[in-house]
């Protein structure tokens, strides 16, 4: 029996939790414990305290970890909390930092309620703005997207990550427990042996016929094509850890998501798993700390954890765990025609998703320059200014003939925090006094004097040239 200076908590949804990942009912567990059902009910819904003693017995019954099983008392929800409650809505609201971490830590479901609410409000509030995008065509924020298509799966998929800033906590936090066994390619491959009876083969493309990764359950074997590198080779070993070993976890992500469609649904799937692998590679917490120690530098950054820099590049975007934030960055990948094949965007950056970007931004530019980092300063009309590094990738190769695609990746953040990454160090690279004028898209830029201009703005009248020709493509009022 507890004494009066016992130390009780509250955990009834982690005690819920553990009772259903042992398959056991309310009354499995009270028998199991030595206590009554109802005492086991009156727990889970957190009107009765674990007592220590019960912790202790909890921990013995079952062979748990007191640490894991105790949780974080409520941290991470706190924390959570704290960042939303730091929204410009909120302000007019006076609520102390101990009233949070009391709510959390005693009504955990109301908490997860409202963190719930709060990011199904951030889903409508971005594709509200896509739908508002044509009507407000002259506002740069909001006007970057020309036209909304609802069954368009890859703009769901990109609302679902922006409304959660691209950062999953639970993958992170379900990694970081698996990573404690030696990782990397060797020890990845060791895991799939022992615990799932996984041999890793080696085959030929032309063997593989099209795939980079195949697991063949009936031979009890993964399938690896030879001619990946070491960075692409470990994600895929990673990933496939993820799918065997992080299912629950991505369903829980998946499940918030809320889907339309079947094909926005497995998009964003195939996402969370690519997510889950970096996260095996790059754990949470050590890559935190490498950021700051470097200070963003990508490629040192990438020979640390043996990744490429379009994998370190993506890693950088997710650094938002409330309480652990890092630098919000923003990702484009584009090819040399201009296409967008990825778009994380954490800064608030108005991209265009619909038509060409500017092409005075230097992603465009960087195929020039092959793997060599760009750095620029952008201001857009509203005066609005980022910080770009931008630098080509290629994916395919391998062999001689083999196809080989290359793309160039921009990650930039807003100006005030540019001043934390190497590439601003001693005055280096461009000056910020000096940024580069360009527009979200042509369609949409009011700019009056652009020479690079490809289309005229929407809602500006084209000037006559009978007696006059302009210097720029498309002459029109600036009033």
């Amino acid at each position: 029996m507890a004494t009066s200076n016992t130390r009780s908590v509250f955990m009834g949804p982690r005690l819920r939790r553990l009772r259903r990942d042992l398959g056991l009912t309310q009354a499995n567990m009270a028998a199991d414990l030595e206590i009554s059902a109802p005492y086991v009910a009156l727990l889970e819904r957190n009107q009765r305290p674990v007592t220590a003693d019960m912790l202790l017995r909890l921990a013995r019954t079952y062979k748990i970890d007191l640490a894991d099983l105790a949780g974080d008392g409520g941290a991470d929800h706190t924390a959570r909390m704290q960042s939303i409650l730091k929204e410009p809505m909120f302000s007019d609201i006076d609520i102390p930092a101990l009233e949070i971490s009391d709510l959390a830590v005693s009504y955990p479901g109301m908490t997860e309620a409202f963190l719930r609410l709060y990011t199904a409000y951030r889903e409508e509030q971005l594709a509200l703005a896509d739908r508002a995008a044509p009507a407000l065509a002259g506002r740069t924020a909001l006007s970057a997207q020309e036209g909304f298509d609802a069954n368009d799966p890859v703009a769901e998929v990109r609302r679902f990550l922006a409304a959660r800033r691209n950062n999953f906590a639970n993958l992170d936090d379900a990694a970081e427990r698996l990573v404690q066994h030696p990782s990397g390619p060797a020890g990845f491959i060791e895991r799939l042996r022992l615990r799932h009876n996984l041999h890793v083969r080696y085959l030929p493309p032309n063997v593989m016929l099209g795939s980079l990764r195949r697991l063949d359950l009936h031979r009890r074997q993964l399938l690896l094509e030879d001619s990946l590198d070491t960075a692409s080779l470990n994600f895929e070993l990673a990933k496939q850890l993820a799918y065997l070993e992080m299912d629950d976890e991505i369903g829980v992500a998946l499940e918030a998501g809320k889907f339309t469609t079947k094909s926005a649904e497995l998009l964003a799937r195939r996402a969370l798993a690519a997510y889950a692998a970096a996260a095996l590679i790059m754990p949470y917490s050590v890559f935190a700390k490498a950021v700051d120690t470097r200070r963003y530098d990508l490629e040192a950054l990438a020979r640390q954890f043996g990744t490429s820099f379009e994998q370190t590049a993506h890693r950088v975007t997710t650094l938002q765990r409330p309480g652990l934030e890092k630098i919000p960055f923003f990702l484009i990948r584009v090819d040399p025609a201009g296409n967008m094949s990825k778009l994380l965007d954490g800064a608030g950056f108005p991209f265009a998703k619909h038509g060409g970007a500017c092409p005075l931004w230097s992603v465009h530019s960087v195929f020039r320059t092959p793997r060599q980092i760009v750095t620029q300063w952008l201001e857009l009309p509203d005066g609005q200014r980022f910080f770009s590094i931008a630098r080509t990738v290629t994916a395919g190769g391998g062999a001689f003939g083999a196809v080989r695609v290359e793309r160039a990746i921009a990650i930039g953040c807003a100006a005030e925090h540019a001043g934390q990454l190497i590439y601003t160090r001693d005055g280096e690279g461009p000056r910020a006094d000096e940024p580069t004028p360009i527009g979200v898209a042509c369609r949409v830029c009011h700019r009056p004097k652009c020479a690079a201009r490809s289309a005229p703005p929407i809602g500006r009248e084209i000037m006559p040239d009978d007696f006059r020709t302009s210097s720029v493509p498309f002459g029109f009022s600036a009033d």
